[in-house]
């Protein structure tokens, strides 16, 4: 959340400089563009907001990370390196200098042509503690200081976030390979805000080295880590009032988005409906640029995965030259985030997805700001993908209450010209408060 002091971007979440990171300049990222379905007035995300009274101490970014504490850091951050177990805990994050109203945080949040850079960064992290039950067997749980406070403080939080919302969903981040620990702190923060601060939201930190030959290193690590994500999952549906957890996953994070969910659907065939109920509330699913394996992606549709979630959004682009590139070193293997060859679409597929309305395959090839960053980097760069998840998240919409369309050739939805127009006439009955009152 950035602190209300600050600009409230929001009710907490905003702040940056890492106390202690040991670096000459802290890591920052500019906010991302403003989503079209904002910066066009379809949608305002603060229409029902009002700067929350929310306590100092619950403001934040709450985060998950199996990264290794950094030794020399003057203060709390983390490495690059596999730290064998799940800490729990908050990250301030601030806009600029953190001396914006939070006004001035809202104007600039939504303006679609902006004439500079508005830079984010963390200006503080507090560590819960260590999860128990995530030590291992082979280890000592007293050189880790495991604590219940580091579930049980989580947990609060996410509680006091859901009570205060309209909106009763967590929604948990997951990365891709190559960033720094403050990476996911700062995406999960511009999401949230742009959520207008409702229900709650997680960083999952996973062991990523920020260096580019490391790509083999983090794909094995982002299998790794499933099991940390998986736990987290079962905790925070087991322990709060969150009518769904959704799931966000970039680029390699995809993998373990989706390893994790093959656990939890081969854990779900033996259990009771009732206790599916408590430990599998799983919402919505987002994958995008997946660098994940398509064909083991089938393998665990067809084990059943889409019993375990509300919907699957695959979203996939002919133009995302990183997963090319991730496909020519894993010798050929096909990645999931990318568009299958028209000539590669069978009729037993297409049949499938038109069978299972919940898998989505989202094409933005056609998307405005699609073709940014090698074309890998749509999911923050569109206005209209980005506009298009939050969508996802905020209301629940399907595809074509979205405003896309479906190819007339392949099981894939697009965005279409007037993508924007659509999506105007399409929200017009999930944001008009007479016509959700009358509904309801």
């Amino acid at each position: 959340m950035i602190s209300l002091r600050h600009c409230c971007l929001v009710p907490a979440a905003l702040a940056l400089i890492l106390a202690g990171c040991g670096s000459k300049r802290p890591y920052q990222i500019n906010f991302m563009p403003a989503p079209d379905v904002y910066s066009e007035d379809i949608v305002n995300p603060f229409a029902d907001f009002s700067p929350i009274e929310i306590d100092d101490g619950d403001a934040g970014i709450l985060y998950l990370t199996n990264r290794a504490p950094d030794p020399d850091a003057d203060g709390t951050a983390y490495t690059g390196k596999r730290g064998h177990v799940v800490r729990s805990g908050v990250a301030q994050v601030e806009l600029g200098e953190g001396d914006y109203t939070w006004e001035e945080a809202r104007r600039i949040s939504l303006l679609k042509n902006r004439t500079e850079d508005y830079p984010l960064k963390v200006s503080s992290i507090t560590e819960f503690g260590v999860v128990p039950n995530t030590i291992s067997p082979i280890d000592d749980p007293a050189d880790y200081n495991a604590t219940d406070f580091a579930v049980d403080e989580m947990v609060r939080r996410i509680q006091v976030h859901l009570d205060r919302s309209k909106l009763k969903d967590v929604t948990i981040y997951v990365h891709g390979y190559k960033v720094v620990f403050e990476n996911p702190i700062l995406v999960s923060a511009e999401l949230w805000h742009y959520l207008g601060y409702e229900g709650s939201f997680i960083a999952f930190a996973w062991p990523a080295t920020p260096k580019t030959l490391a790509y083999f290193a983090d794909s094995a690590t982002a299998e790794y880590s499933a099991w940390a994500l998986r736990q987290m999952i079962t905790e925070i549906s087991s322990r709060t009032t969150a009518e769904n957890i959704n799931i966000i996953g970039y680029s390699a994070g995809t993998r373990i988005v989706v390893t994790a969910l093959d656990q939890l659907n081969l854990l779900a065939k033996f259990v009771t409906p009732e206790i599916k109920q408590k430990y599998l509330r799983i919402g919505s699913v987002i994958l995008v640029g997946a660098d994940a394996d398509r064909d083991n992606f089938t393998r665990i549709v067809g084990e059943g995965v889409l019993d375990i979630v509300d919907d699957f959004n695959i979203y996939i682009s002919e133009k995302d030259k990183a997963l090319g590139m991730s496909r020519w070193l894993l010798a050929g293997q096909n990645r999931l985030g990318q568009m299958l060859p028209r000539d590669q679409w069978t009729d037993a597929g297409m049949a499938f997805l038109a069978a299972n309305p919940r898998l989505r395959v989202i094409n933005v090839t056609e998307a405005e700001g699609s073709k940014s960053a090698n074309g890998h980097g749509y999911f923050r760069a569109s206005p209209w993908v980005s506009g298009d998840i939050l969508m996802t998240l905020r209301y629940g919409l399907s595809p074509a209450e979205r405003g896309l369309v479906m190819h007339p050739e392949v099981a894939a939805w697009e965005f279409p010209p007037d993508y924007l127009e659509r999506l105007r006439f399409a929200l017009q009955d999930v944001t008009d408060p007479d016509r959700v009152a009358a509904a309801e």
